[in-house]
C-alpha cells in the first residue's frame, strides 16, 4: 500500500510524513534505548506484523531516521540505529510521552509493557532540576521487568537489570503511574499495598519528586 502524504508545505507535515504512518514512533522510541536487531524490534513490540515492522523500518531508512549496522564477528548480526536526524527526535518522543501519560487510565488485559517502554517512561518524566542535589539508585521492580535507574545530580542513567547497590528497591504494577501523577501520595501507596519498597521509605518520596507527570 502506498504511503500518503499530507501534501502540505509544512515542517509538522513534512514530520508525519516520515514518522506519521503506526508504529513508526514506537520503533524510534525503542531505538532511543539503543540499537536493537530485527528480532529484538519485533519482541518489543507485540503486535505489531511483520511486513508492517519490514515496512515502517525501510521507511525510516530512506528517510535516514535508521541506519542499519553490522556487528563484529563472531557476531555477524545486523541491527538497527538511530541516525543523528533520528537522535534529534528524542525531545519530541518524550515530550509525547508525558503528554500522553496525564490521561493514561488503567491499563487493558492486553496491553503490554515493554522493557524499552518503561525506559523511556523514566526518562521521559524525569525533571533535572529536581534532581540537582539528588545522587541516589532505584530499583524498580514491574512484574518481570526490572530496571536499574541511577540519578547522580541531575544526570540519569536506567538500564535494564537490578542495580548492584540500590538505595531503594520499588515493586509495584500499574501503579506506578499514579504514584507519579500525584494521584496517590507515597505514604497511601504504601500503605494501601499497592507499592512495596525495601529501603528507606522515605525515598519514595523522592522518586515521586524526580520522576512526575504534571
Amino acid at each position: 500500500m502506498a504511503r500518503q502524504a499530507y501534501g502540505q508545505y509544512c515542517g509538522l507535515a513534512h514530520a508525519l510524513d516520515i514518522v506519521g504512518q503506526r508504529w513508526a514512533l514506537l520503533i524510534v522510541r525503542d531505538l532511543l534505548v539503543g540499537p536493537r536487531r530485527y528480532t529484538d524490534l519485533k519482541q518489543g513490540l507485540p503486535g505489531i506484523p511483520s511486513n508492517i515492522l519490514s515496512a515502517r523500518l525501510k521507511e525510516l531508512e530512506d528517510a535516514d531516521v535508521i541506519a542499519r549496522r553490522a556487528l563484529p564477528r563472531p557476531s555477524n548480526a545486523v541491527v538497527y540505529e538511530l541516525t543523528d536526524y533520528g537522535n534529534a527526535l528524542e525531545d519530541a518522543v518524550k515530550s509525547l510521552g508525558r503528554w500522553g501519560a496525564r490521561t493514561l487510565g488503567e491499563p487493558d488485559p492486553d496491553d503490554a509493557v515493554t522493557v524499552d517502554s518503561m525506559v523511556m517512561a523514566l526518562r521521559s518524566t524525569f525533571h533535572p532540576d529536581a534532581a540537582r542535589d539528588v545522587t541516589l539508585t532505584y530499583e524498580l521492580r514491574l512484574g518481570p521487568i526490572v530496571l536499574s535507574a541511577r540519578i547522580d545530580r541531575g544526570a540519569l542513567e536506567v538500564v535494564e537489570g537490578a542495580a548492584e547497590r540500590p538505595d531503594l528497591v520499588i515493586e509495584t504494577g500499574p501503579a506506578v503511574k499514579a504514584l507519579m501523577a500525584r494521584e496517590i501520595t507515597p505514604e497511601d501507596a504504601i500503605a494501601l499495598g499497592s507499592v512495596s519498597v525495601t529501603g528507606d521509605p522515605a525515598l519514595l518520596a523522592t522518586f515521586a519528586d524526580v520522576f512526575s507527570i504534571p
